[in-house]
């Protein structure tokens, strides 16, 4: 298998891990406190990329490395995680899905920005396209009231996309699952203190949905993800390979309509297809 394709299968299982990951988040803060969330989901993964490192005896990054690893671990541990579960306070999974569609176009841009990736006219074309059908989906659907969600989650897609970028790059040097173990514990000082701060004060109340989905992100999305995902945009490059973050929201939306039972209309089903078909077209012309 070339690496081309070994990139393009890594990063699709990563997609396909981080489609839980909006439904599981609305779980969640069902119960829990979004910052909670954000600080126990990263401190919880944290400890496992801290087993992994000292158990395979990673050599420690370098100064020059530090930079770029607090970028990753801004975007990716932070940022995404914090503004999405504030998000999903004012909007359904489903509405918030639908924004993931903006993530391929903004970790191309950031791949162009951070990592000097040049892309063919037509790679552009499709890559706009899909995002455009996205976001134009969500400004005429009444499934949220809410600005600030829809706000939040697209700060939220902005940092996701430097993140990606940033860390992929990083991956190049340090191999994919030590570039989000090193960012995970680089947070670690500053996650775990706020995550003790804000623990519950009843615990009784918090139901098994809402255990579920602090499971699901901090093990699945905050590193086994990151894993497969970091690996498939080095191998295959961020801009390409980040286009198949188009078909997340169509796994996600299934896991929303049949976990949490939120409303999936055919306008959404329809769209969803669209991208999928822009997605295979940003392929055929990634360089």
């Amino acid at each position: 298998m070339d690496k081309i394709t070994s990139g393009w299968i890594n990063g699709f299982v990563g997609v396909l891990i981080f489609s839980g990951s909006l439904p599981a988040t609305r779980a969640a803060v069902a119960d829990f406190d979004p910052i909670f969330l954000t600080g126990a989901r990263a401190s919880i993964a944290a400890a496992l990329a801290l087993a992994l490192l000292l158990a395979f005896r990673e050599k420690r990054p370098t100064r020059a490395d530090v930079g770029p690893l607090f970028i990753t671990a801004m975007g990716v541990v932070v940022g995404f995680p914090l503004l999405t579960a504030l998000a999903l306070r004012h909007i359904t999974s489903a509405h918030s899905i639908v924004f993931v569609g903006l993530l391929p176009l903004a970790t191309a841009i950031f791949g162009v920005l951070r990592a000097g990736e040049r892309m063919r006219p037509l790679f552009w074309l499709f890559s706009c396209l899909g995002s455009l059908l996205v976001a134009g989906f969500a400004l005429t659907q009444n499934l949220s009231a809410s600005l600030t969600g829809d706000l939040l989650m697209f700060a939220a897609i902005v940092v996701c996309g430097l993140g990606y970028a940033e860390g992929a790059q990083l991956s190049r040097k340090l191999g994919g699952w030590q570039v989000i173990c090193w960012a995970l514990v680089l947070s670690l000082p500053v996650m775990l203190p706020l995550t003790i701060y804000l623990l519950p004060g009843n615990w009784s109340g918090i139901g098994e949905p809402a255990w579920i989905g602090l499971f699901y992100v901090s093990l699945f999305s905050m590193l086994i993800g990151f894993i497969f995902w970091y690996r498939g945009l080095a191998q295959g490059g961020i801009a390409a390979v980040g286009q198949l973050q188009l078909l997340q929201p169509f796994f996600g939306l299934v896991l929303a309509a049949t976990l949490l039972h939120e409303p999936v209309g055919w306008p959404m089903i329809i769209v969803t297809m669209a991208v999928i078909l822009c997605v295979a077209g940003a392929k055929r012309f990634a360089k």
